[in-house]
């Protein structure tokens, strides 16, 4: 081929997004722990579409609730609250579901470069729980542990 030619891509697989391969694993870490840990995130749709993938297979993962699938999914993550998370309630929400564990939904071009920008979110999120802390005088109050239940 030619300098000039640009050779084609059949059959390779996945988004370089500018940026070499280290720096593109470390977003897709980042952006994966973000959208376990809060249950949706917004980001440009190609980064959206890059990681839909990954965060399935590590859900995938999750299922078999072994610590070797703990172990494979840290790997990866390298973060313990999102691995816990993870195996520990995402995964029984979806046991009866094989694939499509996350929702992209457009919002809108993105001011300074008109990036189109989406929201991608976990379909099904868990169940915040709900503590009962005492207070000084030593009644005890509900407390729920989310911010999801303040837009509720």
């Amino acid at each position: 081929m030619g300098g000039w030619q640009k050779e084609m891509r059949h059959r390779v697989k996945g988004r370089k997004l500018s940026r070499n391969s280290a720096q593109r694993k470390a977003l897709f870490k980042s952006l994966i722990n973000s959208l376990v840990l809060h249950g949706e995130i917004k980001t440009t749709q190609t980064k959206a579409l890059a990681i839909r993938g990954l965060t399935d297979k590590l859900i995938t993962k999750g299922k078999k609730q072994t610590l070797h699938a703990r172990r494979l999914i840290l790997s990866f993550l390298q973060n313990k609250k999102a691995v816990n998370k993870i195996v520990d309630e995402l995964a029984p929400l979806f046991k009866d579901k094989k694939s499509g564990f996350t929702r992209i939904t457009k919002i809108g071009n993105r001011r300074g470069d008109d990036a189109l920008m989406v929201k991608i979110e976990l379909t099904k999120k868990p169940e915040k729980k709900v503590e009962k802390k005492e207070d000084k005088k030593g009644t005890k109050k509900e407390v729920k542990t989310s911010k999801e239940t303040a837009k509720k």
